[in-house]
């Protein structure tokens, strides 16, 4: 199975990395995204300044292969918008690369000719990749191994609080993202309003500090509810994090509280969403209380892995995180920090299946803040590893920071004050 492609599913930061970790190392790579672009789901959440510098977002291969372009590196201590880090580095990168598939779906990957309850040949026969283009045609790749990158955006975890939608949920007041109030069209929907933030993690810091920009607006009100107490870790770690620009976020959203220009509202698991004959909505928790006249519900409780389409091959995931069961035990956010995470790779990503590995924020299941720096190790130990070079895949080659308290759940907590979800 060398002569076979690696398919590497997602042209996001991790997936290209690995690409570029497999090109260098002379191996062959296919790269699937849905989306029509190079950091399509980055590009969602564009208008958001990420937690890591310049120097810390982009993988050592990527910028070995793009100085043989006529790419310019960009400043090493800036810190980049999400739109920026797509334009400036995942595009460039996905163009140098050349074997990127857009518009393009993974819908299932199976060992060719078995299905899982197969053991013969498991070893043996490649593995089979099922696509369906934007078009709705089908096709299929036949591959040596799998590096699933395609992260957790697309699925983030309901407003209600026992992990299932609450009732009156998804409602046309709820939106799962961070608003863009730079946009004007976005500040005068959410000006004069009242909105709610439902959340813990960084995506909920990041659009308190967004959203106490209107808080002086006429009629603009904001209720923040949180399922446990709060604490001064619900703020993160301030000065002490070591990612300066996430500490600053976490500052920022506590100035708002603390000057009343938010009202806090704890200990509130939602059960419904209630929609009114005007048009608002009420958000009433499992214990009866409620939050009335509400305008808009700004649902950031964080992101889970979809699994469907590897229902045919062989993972061994833990039951609780939905993370590679060797991993989950070092990201547990009941037990760890994200500065407490040390550096991973082969050794935690091998599933029973050979040659398929979950990388990125999906490798963390439903843990929160995972840091872009981790994702481009993990893809360096496994492409190492698909090489022969057992040294360089079983070698640590990262120090993280020491990030200081980590909360809620999400996407890349560099990305974004969006909760790992990168959010990086």
């Amino acid at each position: 199975m060398d002569a076979l492609p690696v398919v590497v599913i997602g042209a996001g930061p991790v997936g290209l990395a690995a690409a570029a970790e497999l090109r260098e190392r002379g191996l062959a790579v296919v790269v699937v995204e849905r989306g029509s672009r190079a950091g399509a789901a980055v590009a969602e959440w564009g208008h958001v300044r990420l937690f890591s510098p310049w120097a810390e977002l982009i993988a050592a291969p990527a910028r070995r292969l793009l100085a043989a372009t006529p790419w310019v590196a960009p400043g090493g201590k800036d810190y980049p918008t999400g739109k920026a880090w797509v334009r400036e580095y995942l595009e460039p990168l996905a163009a140098a690369l050349g074997c990127v598939r857009y518009d393009t779906e993974v819908v299932g990957v199976a060992r060719r000719g078995r299905d899982r309850v197969v053991d013969s040949g498991r070893d043996t026969e490649p593995l089979s990749v099922h696509l369906r283009r934007s078009d709705g045609s089908r096709d299929r790749i036949v591959a040596g191994a799998l590096i699933d990158a395609s992260g957790t955006w697309t699925s983030p975890n309901p407003l209600g609080g026992e992990g299932f939608p609450a009732f009156g949920e998804p409602a046309d007041a709820v939106t799962y993202r961070v608003p863009e109030i730079e946009s004007p069209s976005v500040r005068a929907r959410y000006s004069g309003a009242h909105t709610v933030i439902a959340g813990s993690g960084h995506s909920a810091l990041t659009a308190i500090v967004a959203l106490s920009q209107l808080a002086n607006d006429p009629g603009t009100r904001l209720t923040w509810v949180l399922r446990r107490g709060r604490s001064e870790s619900t703020f993160g770690g301030g000065e002490a994090d070591e990612l300066p620009a996430r500490g600053a976020r976490g500052v920022r959203a506590k100035q708002a509280v603390e000057d009343g220009l938010l009202t806090v509202v704890t200990g509130f698991r939602t059960a419904a969403v209630e929609s009114g004959p005007d048009g608002r909505v009420a958000v009433v928790a499992d214990d009866g209380r409620r939050v009335d006249d509400v305008d808009h519900v700004v649902a950031l409780t964080g992101f889970r892995p979809d699994h469907s389409w590897l229902s045919e091959v062989r993972l061994e995931l833990d039951p609780v995180l939905q993370a590679p069961i060797r991993l989950a035990p070092l990201i547990d956010p009941n037990i760890h920090s994200c500065g407490t995470v040390y550096p991973h790779g082969i050794t935690e990503l091998t599933h029973p299946e050979p040659g398929v590995f979950l990388v990125g924020m999906k490798s963390y299941g439903r843990a929160p803040t995972f840091l872009a720096m981790t994702g481009y190790e993990q893809v360096r130990s496994i492409a190492a590893a698909l090489a022969g070079d057992h040294e360089a895949a079983t070698r640590v080659d990262l120090a993280l920071p020491a990030t200081g308290v980590c909360g809620g759940a999400g996407l890349f907590d560099d990305s974004v004050g969006v909760d790992s979800g990168d959010r990086v």
